[in-house]
């Protein structure tokens, strides 16, 4: 069963290749969607795999990629029917 995710990653996080690191986690899993930066500061990923997929996604993303401080995670369900992407990109 697929599942799709908005996740909302803020702390340094941008700059410090946390976009390239997500899109390498996608990659690995199988996960499609995209990972763009934020006018805030915080990180935007949306992401639609398999349902064990997606939940190593989100737990990657509390630490995120070697220099990056993530400060809070969160994730908001997304109807699976909404999203097409056929690759994960970097926006």
């Amino acid at each position: 069963m697929n599942r799709a995710v908005k996740i909302i990653v803020s702390g340094k996080v941008q700059g410090v290749y946390f976009r390239a690191a997500t899109k390498k986690q996608a990659d690995k899993h199988g996960i499609v969607g995209y990972a763009k930066n934020l006018s805030d500061g915080c990180v935007e990923i949306k992401a639609i795999a398999d349902k064990t997929a997606i939940d190593k996604l989100i737990s990657w993303s509390h630490k995120g990629s070697l220099f990056a401080k993530v400060k809070q995670v969160k994730v908001i369900d997304l109807p699976t029917e909404l999203t097409s992407f056929s690759e994960f990109s970097i926006k």
